[in-house]
């Protein structure tokens, strides 16, 4: 990837990285499924407003407008429900250490079904190094919790799973503006997600400011700039550098925590964020390349 990908990278990390906080306030009033919903119902009126304003054309052709549902349902209804419901029951950590399986899920997806992100050797120990990364990072305590909640764990890496099909999906919308590859998504998403509304019970209490501002940071922020970002990545880069993300995520936050909460920094996410880093060289491949 070129440095601009890689900026844009590390800003879509800071955004979903905060998207886990997010969710975890919203959920002290809202039942996930409301908080889900108003994440992407919410982000996609602000994506075509957005749209609206700077007059971007829209497709007509049908098959675009399919391609954009599938992409709402493997890219929100079910990661997003899946993650939502893992967060009730998992710790963070654990739940972003289970989250940062979508690159080694997307790296063999796309070598089996594209031409052109084929998995290298450099690729994949880039990826394994990346991934032990994350867990020394996040803290290997966060492990303990593994067996407890076997249900809300699989539900975990299942939306995983399908980051990483909806990262490979959504290559055929490369030729879409960003902004409306977006909002189309996430149209498509509010309108699978509206019809489980009956099945979810009501919130008990009136959501407080705490929880409104939070589900608002999560849609306008986590979702809909993030969406912007993530297109735009995906277009320039491919699915299996855009879905390092997920290693990122938990460095922003431990960022976050050290520079805004004025948190301790522990050796083994100095070594944790080392290791990362290090995957993410072995994945891009030009160090390697220089080296030789």
């Amino acid at each position: 990837m070129a440095p601009a990908e890689w900026v844009l990278l590390a800003v879509l990390s800071v955004l979903w990285g905060g998207s886990f906080f997010f969710v975890e306030v919203a959920l002290d009033d809202l039942p996930p499924l409301w908080v889900v919903f108003a994440r992407v119902s919410l982000a996609a009126v602000a994506l075509w407003l957005v749209i609206g304003v700077r007059r971007i054309p829209v497709p007509a052709d049908p098959a675009i407008w399919r391609d954009l549902l599938v992409m709402g349902l493997l890219n929100n209804a079910i990661p997003f429900c899946l993650i939502t419901f893992g967060q009730v029951h998992v710790t963070g950590g654990l739940a972003a250490i289970l989250n940062a399986t979508t690159p080694l899920f997307a790296v063999v997806l796309a070598h089996v079904l594209t031409a052109d992100e084929r998995l290298t050797p450099a690729r994949a120990v880039g990826v394994v190094i990346g991934a032990g990364g994350v867990v020394l990072l996040v803290g290997p305590s966060a492990l303990g919790g593994l067996g407890a909640h076997l249900g809300a764990q699989a539900a975990v890496l299942c939306a995983a799973f399908s980051y990483a099909l909806a990262g490979l999906f959504g290559r055929r919308l490369r030729a879409l503006s960003g902004a409306v590859a977006a909002a189309g998504m996430l149209t498509g998403g509010t309108l699978l997600l509206a019809p489980l509304l009956v099945f979810s019970p009501a919130p008990q209490v009136v959501p407080g400011a705490h929880a409104l501002l939070a589900v608002a940071a999560l849609a306008l922020a986590s979702t809909a700039l993030a969406y912007l970002l993530y297109f735009r990545i995906l277009a320039r880069a491919g699915a299996t550098n855009l879905l390092l993300v997920t290693f990122l995520i938990p460095v922003s936050a431990i960022a976050l925590g050290v520079t805004v909460l004025g948190e301790a920094l522990a050796w083994s996410a100095i070594v944790g964020m080392l290791a990362i880093f290090a995957g993410l060289a072995c994945v891009d491949g030009r160090l390697l390349a220089r080296r030789n």
